[in-house]
C-alpha cells in the first residue's frame, strides 16, 4: 500500500569536500554543503509534489512510443523551473541541461508503461484499461522530475547535469536508442539510473560493481515437414521429435559451450505444434530467450544458437527457419561511476547502502553505456511490512517514500566531487 512523506533516510554532514576554489569564489566544500540545504529545503516544501507527480503518471500511463502526454507533462514542469527542455522530434522522450557547460553527468529515467491491467484498487489506479505502471517507471520518473526541480533551486552546480526523460524502455531495442541518436550523450562523461526494487526496504539502494542486468535475446523457430501418420514415423520428417530434440539440446549445449559465470541461460517460453494424437505435423514453433550478464558472451550467442539448431535438427530431416532477434546489451556498472552511487547512498545514512545481485531481466539503460562509462542502481520501495510484490505483476506498487529517497540520491550524485 502506497505510503505518503518524506524520505526513510535522513541526510547525514556532507563528506569531506575539496578545497580548491570552485567557479564563482566558492569552495567546494561550501557549493556542495549549500546544494543539499538547497535540496533539504525542496524536499520539505515540495514531497507532497513529489508524491503528486508520480499519482498523476500512475493514473495515467502511456506505452511505448506514445508517451505523448507524459512527455507534456514534464516539460512543463521544467519550464515552470525556468529550464529549457528539448523534446525528441517523436513527441516522446525530452533532455534538459542543467547547470555549468562542459563535461556532464547524464541522469536516467524511463517513462513508458506496460500492456497489464492494474489490480491495486489505489485511488490513482491507472485510469486506461489494459495499460499500468507496474514495472515503477511513474517512480522513475517522478524522481528525475523531482531532481530537477530540486537542482534548479541550487545556487551554483559543481558540474553540468544532463536529465533523459526516455520513452519506450519496455520494448526492444529500446528508446535509449532514440536518445543517443538524438545526442543525448554529446558531452556526457558518465550515465546514472535508478530502478525501483521491491526486494529492498525503502530508506535502501542497492548498487554492485559489473553486471547488474543481463542481455536479452528471443529466439524464434519454425520448423516444418511433410507430415504423415504416427504409425509410419520413418515415412517422413518426424516434426514433433524434432522440436523436442531442440528443447532439451538447445539449453544443454550451451551449457556445455558457455563458462557458467556469465549467468547464461536459455529457457522456452512457447511450443506448439499439431492437433490430431495420430498425425504428424507439418508444422511447428518454439520460441524463448536467451539471456547473459557477460557482454563478450553476448556476441558469440547468434552464431553459437545456429550452429547448434543446425547439427541437431540435421539427422532429423525437418527443414527449419531461426528468427534470432537480439536485444540489449547488458548493464555493466563502471567501478568508478559505481564508487559515485556509493557515496551519494552513504550520504543518507549509515544503513541506506546495500548489496544487489544480478538480474536476468534486460535494461536498455546499456545502450547508454556503451557510449560512456555509467552505472544502475537499484532503489527500494517495499514498505518493510507485507508482501514483496515482483515487478510486472499487476498489483504491484510502491512505498511513496521511496520518491524523496530517490531525489536525495540523484541530487547527491551531483553535489559531490567530480
Amino acid at each position: 500500500m502506497s505510503t505518503s512523506g518524506g524520505s526513510a533516510a535522513g541526510v547525514a554532514d556532507p563528506e569531506e569536500a575539496a578545497t580548491s576554489e570552485g567557479s564563482g569564489g566558492y569552495a567546494a566544500a561550501d557549493i556542495v554543503d549549500t546544494g543539499r540545504k538547497a535540496v533539504d529545503a525542496w524536499l520539505r516544501e515540495h514531497s507532497e509534489d513529489l508524491i503528486g507527480w508520480r499519482r498523476h503518471i500512475h493514473a495515467n500511463p502511456e506505452l511505448s512510443r506514445t508517451e505523448f502526454a507524459t512527455t507534456e507533462f514534464i516539460e512543463s514542469w521544467l519550464v515552470k523551473a525556468g529550464l529549457e527542455p528539448r523534446k525528441l522530434p517523436t513527441g516522446t522522450g525530452l533532455i534538459c541541461d542543467i547547470g555549468p557547460d562542459g563535461p556532464r553527468i547524464g541522469l536516467r529515467a524511463d517513462m513508458d508503461a506496460l500492456p497489464l491491467q492494474e489490480y491495486t484498487g489505489l485511488p490513482f489506479a491507472s485510469a486506461v484499461p489494459g495499460v499500468s505502471h507496474a514495472c515503477g517507471h511513474d517512480a522513475h520518473t517522478a524522481v528525475l522530475l523531482g531532481t530537477a526541480m530540486a537542482l534548479a533551486e541550487v545556487p551554483e552546480l559543481p558540474v553540468g547535469v544532463r536529465l533523459v526523460f526516455q520513452h519506450a524502455e519496455e520494448v526492444m531495442p529500446g528508446g535509449a536508442i532514440d536518445m543517443v541518436a538524438a545526442g543525448a550523450m554529446e558531452g556526457v562523461s558518465r550515465m546514472f539510473a535508478l530502478h525501483c526494487d521491491p526486494r529492498l526496504e525503502v530508506g535502501r539502494v542497492g548498487v554492485r560493481v559489473g553486471a547488474i542486468t543481463s542481455a536479452a535475446d528471443t529466439v524464434e523457430l519454425v520448423l516444418d515437414s511433410p507430415g504423415g501418420h504416427t504409425s509410419r514415423p520413418h515415412l517422413t520428417s518426424d516434426l514433433v521429435y524434432a522440436i523436442g530434440t531442440v528443447i532439451t539440446g538447445l539449453p544443454g549445449m550451451l551449457s556445455r559451450r558457455i563458462d557458467p559465470r556469465t549467468s547464461t541461460v536459455m529457457v522456452w517460453g512457447a511450443v506448439s505444434a499439431g492437433k490430431a494424437p495420430n498425425a504428424i505435423p507439418q508444422t511447428g514453433m518454439l520460441t524463448g530467450t536467451v539471456r547473459t550478464g557477460d557482454h563478450a558472451t553476448w556476441s558469440l550467442l547468434e552464431p553459437m544458437v545456429r550452429e547448434i539448431v543446425d547439427g541437431l535438427l540435421a539427422p532429423t530431416g525437418v527443414r527449419y527457419q531461426l528468427n534470432y532477434k537480439r536485444g540489449v546489451p547488458p548493464v555493466v556498472n563502471e567501478e568508478q561511476a559505481t564508487r559515485m552511487f556509493e557515496n551519494a547512498i552513504r550520504t543518507l545514512g549509515p544503513d541506506a547502502l546495500a548489496d544487489t545481485p544480478q538480474s536476468g531481466g534486460g535494461e536498455d539503460f546499456s545502450w547508454y553505456l556503451e557510449e560512456v562509462p555509467g552505472a544502475m542502481a537499484r532503489l527500494g520501495v517495499w514498505s518493510g511490512t507485507g508482501p514483496q510484490l515482483d515487478l510486472h505483476q499487476p498489483t504491484f506498487d510502491i512505498d511513496e517514500r521511496a520518491l524523496a529517497v530517490g531525489v536525495r540520491v540523484m541530487t547527491n550524485l551531483v553535489l559531490q566531487r567530480h
